[in-house]
């Protein structure tokens, strides 16, 4: 990961879920970190459970505020930036398709120009998404170089992002200013993720009240992953930046392993398993649909070449480590501190599959 130590790092987003595992991950590593995002979406959030708010600089303010996000980078003066702020689910872009578009594009661009124009920037990794190609429905895993695109809002703001970096790398960042490098994760689990309409979340909360889950679309395939896993892509990315290899400002995949992208019946099967005792059957979800992906994949094979990064959890540990750390909060445990715990075990499984695989 490199030497963190002392780095001034401004994340957006940084009350969301990511954005608090990243946080507390830098600040463990030693950085400096400066947050700045909204209030947290979610009640209750990682974000004031592990209480993230004591170890770092946190600043409130929307991305969508062109003043508000200069104003940051310029009292932070960040040696590089994690662009995590968001409005990231699928189903709220369709209620919501102007804060979404206004969220996810206008806020890049804004992130963008403030790292253009605030002297002292070296480095941008702006997160986007695995939906930001356009989907085929097709077997093949999608590479870096595929199309941009999107059927709904969220989707096609996170293609309009991308696209945003792109241009903004072509036409003020060849040769000078910041290093712009864009992530494409898959969908991220882990504990303390607590948002509406997504499957891990309203999983553990209706095994937490003893309910059935409602599931919609078992037979939808996705990359799942571990948050751990995509943040360590992103921390590996911003060290090749700031190391001033250039050739790293470019577009990347971070997704699980090929056997790893599951349909959601499998997650299902697999979560109430892991539970045990309270962890109902599910029942289908016969409400209102709108259209969402029914199979998609990420061909990682670019950062595994150039970077020799691979996914070290596979996707039963991740689902492990999610119901471990939701029933050490459930008898009492401290957020804070289950976290760290799970992402020094994570730094440590990491370095042993790394071991291995240079042994091999």
């Amino acid at each position: 990961m490199g030497d963190w130590h002392g780095r001034r790092v401004l994340v957006t987003g940084h009350s969301g879920f990511k954005g608090s595992w990243l946080s507390l991950w830098l600040h463990a590593l030693g950085a400096k970190v400066t947050g700045f995002a909204l209030p947290p979406p979610t009640r209750p959030s990682l974000f004031e459970a592990a209480r993230i708010g004591e170890l770092i600089d946190h600043v409130e303010g929307d991305v969508r505020d062109a003043a508000a996000v200069r104003k940051v980078v310029e009292d932070a003066r960040p040696e590089v930036i994690f662009h995590l702020a968001a409005q990231p689910l699928v189903r709220l872009s369709y209620e919501e398709p102007v804060e979404t578009y206004a969220t996810n594009v206008m806020g890049t661009v804004h992130v963008l120009e403030a790292a253009r124009t605030v002297p002292g920037v070296a480095a941008v990794v702006c997160v986007t998404s695995d939906k930001c190609y356009e989907n085929r429905e097709w077997i093949w895993p999608y590479r870096e170089n595929d199309p941009m695109g999107g059927h709904d809002p969220y989707s096609s703001s996170k293609g309009c992002a991308e696209l945003v970096v792109a241009a903004y790398r072509r036409s003020f960042f060849q040769g000078a200013g910041p290093a712009v490098a864009s992530v494409r994760a898959g969908n991220v689990i882990g504990g303390g993720d607590w948002a509406a309409d997504r499957l891990l979340p309203d999983l553990v909360r209706a095994f937490e009240a003893g309910a059935a889950p409602l599931i919609r679309s078992p037979e939808a395939v996705r990359p799942w992953q571990h948050v751990l896993e995509a943040l360590g892509g992103y921390l590996l990315i911003a060290d090749r930046l700031l190391g001033g290899e250039a050739q790293f400002a470019d577009a990347w995949n971070f997704g699980p392993a090929d056997d790893d992208a599951r349909p959601v019946s499998w997650i299902v099967d697999r979560m109430r398993a892991a539970w045990g005792d309270g962890a109902g059957g599910p029942l289908a979800d016969t409400g209102p649909r709108p259209h969402e992906a029914g199979l998609l994949r990420l061909d990682c094979s670019k950062a595994r070449a150039a970077l020799g990064w691979r996914p070290a959890l596979t996707l039963e540990g991740a689902i492990d480590w999610i119901v471990t750390w939701h029933k050490a909060i459930g008898a009492g445990g401290d957020a804070r501190a289950v976290t760290l715990s799970q992402i020094a075990d994570y730094a440590a499984v990491s370095r042993l599959f790394e071991a291995r695989a240079a042994a091999a």
